[in-house]
Order: structure tokens, then C-alpha cells, then sequence
């Protein structure tokens, strides 16, 4: 019953609580990392066994991941960037026939995901109010841009007035321009969702961002405010959806309007705070994918939990083998 985090690069927290949660139900499994460089990446120095691996996009990735399972009986596969989200998702079907569960949501709804300007329309057919397109030809001030398919908060620009604009902005097809939604009116949430077989959400916690640091949260506090309530009457059944899944949401500090605008269908750098709130999301895959167990509905997670992350160190010995 071993599992596999690929692309395991800094996620130290997330190998060690499916590590944690693992060895209480199989002492003796094993959770592995991969990586294109694992030597430099400090997550899989602290799995309990790594393995170096192409690029995901180059020929033979999947047959060389399949073949890494069935060699280290690999039960479960937990891919962590977005990247390799659509190609896992498309292979799926190869690993359910080895008996492999890769905690993926289906091809459709992760390539809704990937691009910003189809999980826009999604949001808009459940109800839920997304920021305002914003014609190039005609800005009105202040607009935010970003790429339909960015991460990390990539090419990301505040445009305050029209002497903030480079021929890039214009050039650069990818760019939406949008509403720019006032972080002095609004808070920032990342919302961690866990979905079931049948699709069905079981736990919604969000995190308010208080400090963001390369496109990931550095600060951020677990709040049970409106945000709950509203993603599991709109949210509550999402066709495809499997796993973890973080939703950005801002919702304006007086009238609490909420205003959606992405989903990533998988774990997120700041889940550790979730997960030490109460939201056992590794156990819970655990116990539904190797033990066919049912995961109840439960908002029993720690309000007002606070994380404040700071940068720690993995020293490697040069004679560690």
C-alpha cells in the first residue's frame, strides 16, 4: 500500500503527513517522491525513498511512471503541479487497470481548470460572481492582468492607470484583463476542498492569506465564515471532481461578497495549515481508495488556526548512501 507524490520539490509537509497518516494504518508502507532533479529537492530527501523522472511532457513519461508503481507496489499516485495534471488525468484508465489510484479529477474538468476563461463561465453557471472582463480596447482603471493558463502568480500586473501598460501587455495573447478587485476592500482566500468518488465535497476549509510569497502563502489563518456555507450550496456536487482542491475566492470585508476566481484540482502549497486544523485529507484518501470507506461530510476542523511558515533546512551528508 505505498504511495507516490510526484514532483515532490518543497513539499516537505504534505510527504510528512502522508507519511504520518500511512504508518498508523500499514507500518510498514511506504510513501516515495519523484522529481526531474530529486537530489535538490529537500520533500524528497525526507520521503522514505525517491526516484528521478522526465519532464512530464516528454515521450515514454507515463510508461516510465507505471512502470515505477508496479516495480514498488505503489498503491496511490498524489500529483502536486499543475503541469501534470492534465496528462495524469488523461492516463488515468492505465493505472486503474494495474489497481494504481492516481487522485486526479477527470480530463474535462481539469482542463476547465487549466484555463482561467472556462472556470470563469463555470463559476458563472453555478451561481457564483467572478471579476469583470475588461475589453483592452476600452480599460477602465484599475484592471488586473493574468494568462488564462498561469501559475504562481506568473505574469501577473496591476495596471493603475494607462502609463502602466507595455506593447507586452497587448502583445501577449494569453493576458485577460479584468476587474481588479481591492485587496483594501477584500480579503483573499485559499478554500480547501475535499471531493469523494461520487464527486461530492466532505470538507470545505479556507484560509485567509495574510502574506503571499511567490504566488504561495507564507501567512494565512483557517476562518469558518460565509465562504463555507456558500461553496457547499454552489460546490456541493462538482461533475468530475476527485481529491483536494483549492479554490481563490476574495470576499469584500463589509458586504461579504464572494467573487471566485480560479480552482486548482490538487493539493496546495498552504494545505500543512488544513491539515493541522482538522482536515485529515490523507487519511481520508487513504481510507476511501485502500479501504473502500465512505468519508462523512464534517466542518470539525480549528477555526482561528494561525501558520506562520518560515524557511528551515534539509542538510543532505555527502555519504548519506
Amino acid at each position: 500500500m505505498n504511495i507516490l507524490i510526484t514532483s515532490a520539490g518543497q513539499r516537505v509537509s504534505l510527504v510528512r503527513a502522508f507519511q504520518k497518516e500511512l504508518k498508523k494504518l500499514y507500518p510498514g508502507a511506504k510513501v516515495f517522491t519523484t522529481d526531474m532533479c530529486p537530489q535538490m529537492s529537500a520533500a524528497c530527501h525526507v520521503s522514505d525513498q525517491y526516484f528521478q523522472v522526465k519532464r512530464v511532457t516528454d515521450y515514454g513519461y507515463i510508461d516510465d511512471l507505471l512502470l515505477l508503481c508496479e516495480k514498488n507496489r505503489i498503491r496511490m499516485v498524489v500529483p502536486t503541479i499543475d503541469t501534470e495534471l492534465l496528462v495524469l488525468a488523461q492516463n488515468k484508465p492505465r493505472f486503474d487497470e494495474q489497481g494504481i489510484h492516481v487522485i486526479i479529477s477527470s480530463p474535462a474538468f481539469v482542463a476547465q481548470c487549466r484555463d482561467k476563461r472556462k472556470i470563469h463561465c463555470f463559476f458563472q453557471q453555478k451561481g457564483i460572481p467572478v471579476p469583470e472582463t475588461i475589453e483592452k480596447s476600452n480599460p477602465r482603471f484599475p484592471l488586473f492582468i493574468k494568462p488564462y493558463d498561469g501559475s504562481l502568480s506568473a505574469d501577473n500586473f496591476i495596471i493603475r492607470s494607462a502609463s502602466d501598460f507595455t506593447d507586452y501587455h497587448f502583445s501577449n495573447e494569453k493576458l485577460l484583463f479584468m476587474e481588479y478587485i481591492d485587496k483594501t476592500e477584500y480579503d483573499e482566500y485559499t478554500v480547501d476542498m475535499y471531493y469523494d468518488k461520487q464527486h461530492a465535497v466532505k470538507c470545505i476549509i479556507p484560509r485567509r492569506r495574510l502574506l503571499v510569497r511567490a504566488g504561495e502563502i507564507n501567512k494565512g489563518v483557517t476562518c469558518k465564515n460565509r465562504i463555507v456555507s456558500f461553496l457547499k450550496e454552489k460546490l456541493g456536487e462538482v461533475g468530475g471532481a476527485i481529491g483536494c482542491l483549492t479554490v481563490q475566492v476574495f470576499m469584500h470585508k463589509v458586504t461579504e461578497r464572494i467573487v471566485a476566481i480560479e480552482i486548482n484540482p490538487r493539493f496546495g502549497g498552504g494545505f500543512p495549515l488544513s491539515y493541522r486544523a482538522g482536515g485529515n485529507y490523507p487519511l481520508w484518501l487513504i481510507r476511501e481508495y485502500f479501504h473502500d470507506k465512505p468519508i462523512p461530510y464534517t466542518e470539525d476542523w480549528e477555526d482561528g488556526m494561525l501558520m506562520l511558515r518560515y524557511d528551515d533546512e534539509v542538510i543532505v551528508h555527502a555519504n548519506r548512501d
